[in-house]
């Protein structure tokens, strides 16, 4: 079992449209439960900005003629702060160092948790979560959102759209693309998922909402989910 695993927290499930008090408690007891049971383990929670990212850019791009697509970056980024610094909170009896907001910066590690969260324009906190995978050593980033599996189309609007277990990065980057759009809702952002899939680092998607089912991956028990590698 790796030393450090890297959590992509989606903002969709701290926030779906306000702040998610139960399942934050139940996250934080759970990741604390997990700690308690493997004191040499280490995890790093990176987290997206949901609702509230949303509701910034969608008030920019009503209120202005020609928003940027950089001005709109930097409000995600800002609501990433806000629920990284939210859980940073939660979790401070574990989590020593600041909030990371550059995660090619200077970074202790110093307790059994580190918090991240945006950091510039151009990818979403997804290529956070690989940069920090790289700097410490993690072969696997579960990517925790409202969805349960990765699909073959937008289920939404594709009925015929059927759910993986596993798919490989060259089959996922053709369904996703390589460019990122400031609030794009896919799986794993195109920019994340060409630097994991160069790294040769694999990324489980699974719904964070179940929190038995995250604590299963993190500890290598049979899960529900998708497996990109």
């Amino acid at each position: 079992m790796e030393k450090v695993t890297v959590l992509s927290l989606g903002g969709s499930i701290i926030v779906p449209k306000e702040i998610d008090h139960p399942f934050l408690r139940r996250f934080t007891t759970a990741i604390r439960s997990y700690l308690e049971a493997n004191k040499g383990r280490k995890v790093i929670i990176v987290t997206g900005g949901g609702a509230l990212a949303r509701q910034y850019q969608g008030a920019y791009k009503d209120l202005c003629e020609t928003p940027k697509v950089e001005l709109l970056d930097w409000l995600g980024i800002a609501a990433t702060h806000l629920n990284g610094t939210l859980l940073l909170s939660l979790l401070s009896d574990y989590c020593f160092d600041p909030l990371v907001r550059d995660p090619t910066a200077e970074i202790a590690f110093k307790g059994q948790v580190l918090v991240a969260a945006g950091w510039k324009p151009g990818f979403s906190t997804d290529t956070d979560a690989v940069i920090l995978a790289k700097r410490f050593g993690a072969k696997t980033i579960i990517n925790l959102s409202n969805i349960a599996k990765v699909y073959t189309g937008d289920p939404k609007t594709d009925p015929s759209a059927q759910p993986l277990d596993s798919i490989s990065w060259d089959d996922f980057r053709a369904m996703v693309g390589d460019e990122w759009i400031p609030g794009k809702n896919v799986p794993f952002d195109p920019v994340a998922s060409r630097q994991a899939h160069q790294a040769g680092i694999s990324v489980v998607c699974g719904d964070g909402r179940n929190i038995e089912n995250t604590l299963a991956i993190l500890e290598g028990r049979e899960y529900e989910g998708t497996l990109i590698s």
